[in-house]
């Protein structure tokens, strides 16, 4: 944890020269005043200057919508206003949780806004120091194909090839619980379906060039990619995983930093759940922050009425649904994402929010 002290400057306090010691060196009630030193027959004070450390709280988060609370937070300054002086405030953006994790790792950053298939691998990397502490929202994604494809069902892509944004995250193990589903597995496991990692920004130009025939997308991008004439909706949000009731996006914290700054991380969950509020009580309103956010550090400018309509799948939510995260994670141990088992009680610790909620 990098923080900033001030250095600490103490002047050491004059010796009390006792009155009795004085005898013959002046009239009674006189002062012998020397530099440094005050001979009246009251004590002095020491005194004693310091400047409190300013504490650094270096954030992370995707330009993604379903970073949302990411999004409108570093927008409005919520967070910096929150937490007042004597705190420093920054801002990360990634593109990739291994990224964000590494990061992590090099105590680079402290709470982060992540997927939670990075953010199960980043806990048993680290032995448990990168703690999930909140949900931030669920489902926000699709399964969309080429009009032409023949694609009707699931198991119509034995044979095919599906594109997911990376390999190891969200979608993609999504997409792998699927075709297990259908009784069908990856070319990489023997068998007949051919999954490759696809820029979501690419997506369309893969559908083209008829260079995909499905991909499992998500938000806004599947909003977008529906929009074209050559490209069809097979499975909604509901339909990809455990009726959408799944995280696609988590808060994690450092441990050391949770333990070091408690009230840091108590103050950033309050606003947290604030703005969470907020979002469901006037999206209209919070889209347009995310817009100006996105923008910002992609240099992409999304449609308003686009946005809105990828909130339809996605739930902005801090409620986690903890089985959903251990199944990813043994679906992340199964597929050797991951070397073992996350520890079950150190993998999340959500009393810190709860507790807030149960004051609200």
């Amino acid at each position: 944890m990098k923080k900033k002290h001030a250095n600490v400057c103490t002047k050491i306090a004059a010796l009390l020269i006792l009155a009795g010691l004085l005898t013959g060196c002046g009239a009674s009630g006189d002062n012998d005043t020397t530099s440094g030193s005050d001979s009246s027959s009251s004590t002095s004070e020491a005194e004693v200057t310091s400047s409190a450390e300013t504490v650094e709280v270096r954030m992370a988060y995707f330009p993604n919508i379903t970073h949302a609370q990411a999004l409108v937070m570093k927008n409005e300054g919520s967070l910096e206003e929150a937490l007042g002086d004597g705190y420093d405030v920054s801002w990360t953006s990634f593109t990739a949780g291994s990224s964000e994790v590494e990061a992590l790792f090099a105590e680079e950053i402290d709470i982060g806004y992540i997927g939670p298939v990075p953010a199960v691998n980043g806990n048993v990397k680290s032995d448990g120091d990168v703690i999930v502490i909140a949900n931030a929202s669920n489902a926000g994604a699709v399964l969309v194909v080429g009009a032409d494809s023949g694609i009707s069902s699931v198991a119509d892509l034995d044979g095919k090839t599906v594109a997911i944004p990376q390999v190891g995250n969200t979608q993609h193990l999504c997409l792998l619980n699927l075709l297990s589903e259908n009784d069908l597995s990856p070319v990489s496991e023997g068998g007949t379906v051919e999954v490759v990692a696809v820029d979501n920004s690419n997506v369309q130009n893969m559908f083209d060039q008829g260079s995909i025939d499905a991909a499992l997308v998500p938000e806004p991008w599947g909003t977008i990619l529906t929009a074209s004439d050559n490209i069809d909706l097979l499975l909604d949000y509901q339909d990809i995983y455990l009726d959408g009731d799944y995280p696609v996006a988590v808060v994690v914290v450092r441990k050391d930093f949770l333990e070091e700054y408690p009230e840091v991380v108590e103050t950033f969950l309050q606003v947290h759940i604030d703005t969470t509020d907020a979002i469901n009580a006037d999206l209209n309103g919070s889209v347009e922050a995310m817009i100006e956010e996105i923008e910002t550090v992609t240099g992409t400018a999304y449609d308003k009425d686009v946005v809105l309509g990828s909130f339809e799948k996605t739930v902005v939510t801090t409620e986690l649904n903890e089985d959903a995260l251990w199944e990813f994670a043994q679906t992340s141990y199964e597929q050797d994402f991951i070397d073992e088992l996350p520890d079950e009680d150190a993998l999340t610790d959500l009393s810190i929010l709860e507790s807030l909620q149960e004051a609200e």
